[in-house]
């Protein structure tokens, strides 16, 4: 060891760069201006000389993003469930008075109608209003279906993703337009968080309800016959919206079940 050696190792590390040899790269770590190769190459007259068994070359492939279209039709009836605009702003509200925002209040009489029409999804396009399904919902019903065939869920998270149709006028919650069938209110008893009964209305399609859903996928990670496997197992496993069989807080309803009619 020499001295010049010796004194460097007392310098701040430095960060790692690369090297070029012979038209090839070799990644080699600098210690306060000394070189020293990780594959125990040689320093001559200041050239830096690697072995070429040490040497490990990187290539990373563009990414090979394909597209596929699926016409898809409700097995089971959909049911919505949005987080309101009027909540949003009556919790906004709240939260800004502080510690007054429950003096002197009433509770306001529930208006079934406005419920309803606040729990669904809509967009505008072209003067044209129309209903959608959350486009998350599809890419998250196919992640979790990898669990069913022992796929890296991870994986999926960044290799499948659904294009929207429009976004919510209200949240712009990205969304797929539904392009066959017409909500209804529906009403069910539930129980809240706090254990106390309470009385709901949400907008149900009832079966054969319908929507074209175009999925981009990873061709490097799944073929097109993986992704429309998957999706088959999404809409007979998994399902979406409010009822699903793989339901967060039960075992579901067995609501937002669907088909693929056509790709």
């Amino acid at each position: 060891m020499n001295a010049d050696t010796a004194q460097n190792r007392n310098q701040p590390f430095a960060p790692p760069r690369v090297c070029p040899f012979e038209g090839r790269e070799s990644a080699f770590i600098a210690r306060g201006g000394v070189d020293v190769f990780d594959n125990k190459g040689e320093e001559t007259m200041g050239k830096k000389v690697a072995t070429q068994s040490g040497v490990r070359e990187i290539r990373i492939s563009a990414p090979n993003i394909q597209t596929a279209v699926f016409e898809l039709e409700g097995t089971t009836p959909y049911v919505q469930n949005k987080f309101s605009d009027k909540a949003r702003k009556q919790m906004r509200e709240k939260q800004a008075a502080g510690s007054l925002a429950n003096k002197g209040g009433r509770r306001a009489a529930k208006d079934f109608d406005a419920c309803y029409a606040d729990a669904m999804h809509n967009c505008e396009t072209k003067g044209k209003k129309w209903y959608g399904i959350p486009a998350p919902a599809f890419r998250n019903a196919l992640i979790s279906a990898c669990r069913i065939v022992d796929f890296k869920m991870t994986l999926a998270k960044l290799s499948l993703f659904t294009e929207a149709d429009g976004f919510d006028s209200g949240d712009g919650t990205p969304l797929v337009q539904i392009t066959k069938g017409d909500p209804h209110p529906f009403e069910a008893a539930v129980r809240n968080e706090t254990g106390v009964c309470d009385i709901r209305v949400r907008p149900m399609w009832n079966e054969g309800w319908r929507a074209t859903l175009r999925m981009k996928f990873d061709a490097d990670q799944f073929s097109l016959e993986d992704v429309t496997n998957l999706l088959m197992r999404a809409g007979q496993q998994v399902g979406i919206g409010e009822g699903r069989p793989d339901s967060k807080k039960s075992a579901g309803m067995g609501w937002g079940l669907f088909s693929i009619t056509r790709r």
